[in-house]
């Protein structure tokens, strides 16, 4: 009898301590995410993957990317959930990402996924440039509403602009490079000149120049369209513009960095990624998802959106990011907001 006994508390404590063992598996998730978000990922996540512990590291899109790049010999992070995928473009071609092909990738919209199989990042969702015009501030101050990005270097916005500065910003970093493949490198560098006049400041954040134009503090936030459907939706006098020259856009994308001690964790994260009820869950915050028939329509957000959209080359905004930066932060960081 004891020693059946002794069988039965040794057998229980073999499935505590493996139990335990299963609920101490923790993973360093990267995200630029809204932070308003991430404790709902967590949660979705966890309704069907209990055993895995997310803990988040959240910044702006440049600030996140420059830690990756600087712990490349150091990986910290397991998964990367939540980038622009020009960002995640250049931490590919350093090798720092683990290819994967997560169940259910077949399922996404094409464009979504990386080209290489098995691919190295996958698709979210995207998020698309437009412009914040607070029409009762604008009002005041006797502006009428821009049609097109040059419309917006006239003088009469002179410090009545707000945008994000790209080096911190995703939103910001889709802005320069889109502006410099529609209006070719020359005439985007003077649009950016011009710009630059009117420009009270910089921000660190994509959502910010469109919350301060909702909050009557600015009347003009280039930021997207998402954002500024959302304050419109919660009351704010705001008027999304769509600039007629067409808009940039990225996507957020999810990817496994290379070197994960929790390869198995990282890679059953990422294949919850690519879900329909993922994509569900992302569209709640974005109107446009990987997963082809999830995303429902969304009130205020601006018609003719979607066909500005540019034929975004992604590969030249990653190949030369650096170099865009630079250039970038030379000439116009001066009025960038304190970090």
């Amino acid at each position: 009898m004891k020693q059946k006994a002794s069988f039965i508390t040794a057998f229980a404590f073999t499935i505590a301590a493996a139990s335990a063992s299963i609920a101490e598996t923790e993973l360093t998730v990267y995200t630029a995410v809204e932070a308003e978000d991430l404790a709902r990922y967590a949660e979705t996540f966890n309704q069907s993957h209990p055993d895995i512990k997310i803990n988040w590291v959240r910044d702006s899109t440049g600030i996140i990317t420059a830690k990756l790049l600087a712990e490349r010999d150091n990986p910290q992070a397991d998964v990367v959930w939540g980038l622009a995928a020009t960002s995640l473009l250049l931490l590919k071609s350093e090798g720092m990402l683990e290819a994967y092909a997560p169940t259910g990738v077949d399922q996404l919209d094409s464009k979504f996924v990386d080209g290489d199989n098995p691919p190295s990042w996958v698709g979210m969702d995207a998020w698309v440039a437009s412009v914040c015009y607070n029409t009762v501030e604008a009002e005041k101050l006797g502006l009428t509403p821009p049609s097109s990005w040059k419309d917006l270097t006239d003088p009469q916005y002179a410090g009545h602009v707000i945008m994000p500065n790209p080096n911190s910003s995703g939103t910001g970093f889709l802005d320069v490079s889109s502006w410099l493949q529609m209006f070719g490198e020359e005439e985007g560098w003077k649009f950016m000149d011009a710009l630059h006049e009117n420009i009270a400041r910089y921000t660190h954040s994509g959502s910010k120049p469109c919350k301060l134009a909702a909050a009557g503090e600015i009347p003009i936030g280039i930021s997207f369209a998402f954002r500024g459907a959302k304050s419109k939706a919660a009351g704010a006098p705001l008027e999304i513009i769509v600039p007629s020259e067409g808009v940039g856009w990225d996507m957020e994308a999810t990817a496994i960095v290379a070197g994960t001690a929790n390869l198995e964790a990282a890679q059953t994260l990422v294949d919850f990624t690519v879900t329909k009820e993922a994509n569900e869950m992302y569209n709640t915050g974005y109107a446009v998802v990987a997963y082809p028939g999830v995303a429902k329509p969304v009130e205020h957000f601006p018609e003719g959106l979607l066909d500005a959209m540019i034929d975004n080359d992604f590969e030249f905004a990653a190949n030369n990011r650096a170099a865009i930066l630079k250039e970038w932060q030379a000439r116009y960081d001066g009025k960038s907001e304190a970090k």
